[in-house]
């Protein structure tokens, strides 16, 4: 199998499609695959249900499908740096199944490790239980949570080989690794793309089993999604 690609829009050809359920890395901007989200837009597929820690931000990361309305559902955590999707949540033009982020995160890694669900104290009590199973343990309620599966994950990593091996650094490995392993497809983006044997086995996070196509970043702009300053000292 041919796992490089040679961009973006490449790596996505023949497998979107409207009513697609997709998952996108990262942890707020940091390590998002920028690339393919931008590609994904151009692409022009509808109605996709994203699954992803945020909703990105105002005209960037995942806030650029928002604005062209093809998201139809997000599955998030953290949506507030988004007026967009404020906007079109409240007007009840998207829908949202919010999570606690240790559930979402959980519910991804336990997709990917093929558990179809499992239970939790988080939530019990509150709105994120209700309609769901419950349970008793030793005492303790527990609320059922399944497991979540993406028709495409796409991740972004530091650096990986033509293998599909990836290695990601510092806040970029919170979900880019356990997406990576929970996409019927996963294409991942990496910052430098190195021949097979280049990586030190012990430092690889994601082996290439899980990834099926592969392409190197361009033009990345690894914005701040909260910037502070202080007045310098004299």
């Amino acid at each position: 199998m041919k796992k490089p690609y040679a961009d973006a829009s490449s790596a996505l050809e023949g497998i979107t499609f409207d009513g697609m359920t997709i998952m996108a890395g990262g942890f707020g901007l940091c390590g998002i695959p920028e690339n393919l989200i931008a590609a994904l837009r151009d692409s022009g597929v509808r109605n996709i249900t994203a699954i992803s820690n945020n909703a990105g931000v105002d005209g960037f990361g995942l806030g650029m499908l928002l604005n062209t309305r093809q998201i139809k559902k997000m599955i998030s955590s953290y949506v507030g740096e988004n007026k967009e999707f404020e906007r079109q949540y409240l007007a009840k033009e998207l829908e949202l199944e919010f999570n606690p982020q240790g559930t979402l995160a959980e519910r991804i890694r336990a997709g990917g490790a093929g558990i179809p669900a499992f239970y939790t104290k988080t939530g019990v009590g509150t709105l994120i239980a209700e309609g769901k199973e419950h349970k008793d343990f030793d005492g303790e309620t527990y609320v059922m949570e399944r497991g979540l599966v993406a028709d495409i994950s796409l991740v972004k990593a530091w650096k990986g080989d033509k293998e599909g091996n990836l290695i990601f650094r510092k806040t970029a490995r919170n979900f880019n690794p356990m997406m990576a392993t929970a996409g019927k497809i996963t294409i991942a983006e990496v910052e430098e793309l190195v021949e097979v044997g280049e990586l030190d086995p012990d430092q690889i996070h994601t082996p290439g089993i899980f990834v099926q196509r592969i392409i190197q970043s361009k033009n990345l702009e690894k914005r701040i999604e909260q910037r502070t300053t202080r007045t310098r000292g004299e």
